[in-house]
């Protein structure tokens, strides 16, 4: 069921990328949906009402559309949590009635500074929704009564300079707290929002919150991208939530092109729903907006994917910082670019925008994607070489009357099959090349498959016996994994030899470019510090400790299985050898599958 919601998700966003209309109707039917809940049955009300608050109102704001947003949060929160709605509204009536005097002295006082600043508006009181309340409970720790304990007031005028004229009138009223001032028509939200807001101390003793915007800005922020749709061809303002929409859906664009499939699609999307922001600058001065708890890779893929892609370095004010770092507002950030700088796995550990780990993921499976071809090839060359044949010998009609057969669209497409063990390279074989001929009495030899290491996901190493360049290996044709390597005397070896069209002979090759995992069983004394004195030796043998367990202990003697990290088997003889030294140690051997 997941993944079909989250392939309606994608068509959808796809459909609304094409023409935004899209959205707006399905947030339309969504809302009338959520207003007409109360027919269905609980476990149904509680799960339209969960993916409203998760994905369709977070939507709306993400296009500006506060209004629909506002109204869509408030019918989820109540049909998610319904004593919670009920008790958050009975107290909020309450509160609005006790206060009605206290909020229309203030309301009065604003308006006369208005008047004498020469500033044409509207004022009116803000309501907060049961909905905002909770979440500013939730998120900071408050009771319901320091959330509530804030009058709201947004100030409406003509133009921009109106709009600074009223701030500084507010201020001149009352005293403004200090780094509570936002200026959102600078540097507008994600969604396109914009507004002046200051937080100010009141006379009665309570703060006073001050939104003051121009009345096209109001429109947006009530409609946003929707909004566009009531202005006339041609005097739609730039810079508006329309624009700011369409930049979010190219960024959705680039986030489908490389995305594998549809969850993963509904994950990055749902992380730029929230856009809690923050600004940085290019050095020529140029702004980009960012997720709170972006780090300085996420602002190089901001910039460019190519530019992602090769990062070396990252300086922030001047300063080299790693690539982890995570921003804050006003920084300036230059990133420093290599070529030979590619992806890493590990930069999925830190990057935070669904752009940033798009591309790293698509870049790691078009390597292993590579790195399987190749494989698969090399596979298939061995066993047409078996039959006196090769792959540049099967002419290319009959390859392709092959991959039509067998329903492949390209060369490719067997390779990976015959990588992963989908089918088998023989059978291939015997397939293209069946009469191939050889001298009587004379079986043709083929090479051995070499294993470097290099192979990527392609190759996958025993975890039952952790096989080392060195070891006598063999390796088996998993169906789905693809070649397993193996030690020749590994305790499942003979079971594997009971699918001989499964063995394969595979070599080391002469030089390997990877780092190999084997297991040690240490016997050691059971004393204070034993733990960190054997991995010390063996860091000084040049050795990195992937795991640690302690099956056994005694008050005289603890046994310790070590996996550790090795270049080949005479560098595992040397971690060895440095272990036996240490005077902690009674007994260290490999564990033998």
């Amino acid at each position: 069921r997941a993944e079909a919601q989250a392939e309606s998700f994608r068509k959808m966003m796809m459909a609304m990328i094409e023409d935004i209309r899209v959205i707006l109707v399905k947030l339309a039917d969504r809302l009338h949906n959520m207003e007409t809940l109360d027919a269905m049955p609980r476990e149904k009300q509680a799960r339209i009402a969960r993916e409203t608050l998760e994905i369709y109102a977070p939507i709306a704001d993400r296009l500006g559309m506060n209004r629909i947003k506002s109204e869509l949060e408030d019918l989820g929160f109540e049909n998610l949590y319904p004593w919670r709605h009920r008790t958050i509204a009975e107290h909020i009536s309450e509160v609005t009635g006790d206060r009605q005097e206290v909020i229309e002295s203030i309301r009065k006082a604003l308006k006369k500074k208005m008047n004498e600043a020469g500033v044409p508006c509207t004022i009116m009181g803000r309501e907060k929704t049961p909905y905002s309340i909770y979440k500013k409970m939730l998120s900071k720790d408050l009771t319901f009564s320091e959330v509530t304990d804030v009058y709201g007031f947004r100030i409406v005028t003509h133009s921009e300079p109106h709009c600074y004229m009223a701030l500084g009138a507010v201020h001149a009223l009352y005293q403004p707290k200090p780094g509570r001032f936002k200026d959102y028509i600078a540097l507008p939200k994600a969604n396109g929002y914009q507004s002046l807001h200051t937080i100010l101390n009141s006379p009665f003793g309570l703060p006073v919150e001050i939104q003051i915007r121009t009345e096209e800005m109001d429109e947006m922020a009530e409609k946003g991208a929707a909004a566009h749709w009531s202005y006339k061809s041609g005097e739609n303002p730039t810079g508006s939530a329309q624009v700011r929409a369409r930049e979010w859906l190219m960024q959705l664009v680039d986030v489908q092109r490389h995305t594998g499939d549809s969850m993963e699609f509904l994950d990055g999307a749902k992380s730029d729903l929230f856009p809690d922001e923050i600004f940085v600058f290019t050095p020529k001065g140029k702004i980009i907006d960012l997720r709170r708890h972006s780090t300085a890779l996420d602002f190089a893929y901001a910039i460019h994917t190519d530019v992602g892609n090769h990062t070396r370095a990252i300086l922030v004010n001047n300063v080299k910082v790693p690539l982890s770092t995570r921003l804050e507002n006003g920084q300036t950030v230059e990133v420093v670019t290599d070529p030979e700088v590619l992806p890493k796995p590990e930069w999925l550990e830190f990057v935070g925008t669904a752009k940033a780990r798009t591309a790293i993921r698509h870049y790691i499976k078009s390597l292993e994607q590579e790195d399987t071809v190749a494989l698969g090839l090399r596979m298939l060359e061995r066993a047409l070489n078996t039959r006196g044949s090769s792959v540049e010998a099967i002419p290319q009609e009959q390859f392709d009357q092959f991959l039509k057969d067998n329903q492949l669209k390209k060369q490719e497409d067997l390779y990976s099959d015959l990588a992963l063990g989908n089918v088998l390279a023989n059978v291939v074989a015997a397939k293209l090349a069946p009469d191939a001929v050889t001298s009587p009495g004379v079986k043709p030899q083929a090479e051995a498959l070499t294993i470097a290491g290099s192979e990527g996901s392609a190759v996958g190493f025993g975890a039952c016996c952790h096989p080392v360049p060195g070891d006598p290996i063999m390796g088996f044709v998993s169906a789905g994994k693809g070649v397993v390597v193996h030690r020749q005397e590994c305790r499942n070896t003979r079971e594997f030899r009971k699918h001989p069209d499964r063995c394969l002979d595979v070599a080391w090759a002469p030089i390997t470019h990877s780092m190999f995992k084997v297991a040690l069983r240490i016997l050691a004394r059971n004393s204070p510090g034993v733990l960190a004195n054997i991995s010390a030796s063996i860091g000084e043998a040049g050795s990195n400790i992937e795991k640690v367990e302690q099956p056994e202990t005694n008050p005289e003697t603890a046994t310790l299985l070590f996996t550790i990290s090795v270049d080949d088997r005479d560098h595992m003889a040397r971690v060895m050898r440095r272990l036996r030294r240490n005077r902690n140690v009674i007994k260290v051997n490999r564990i033998n599958a």
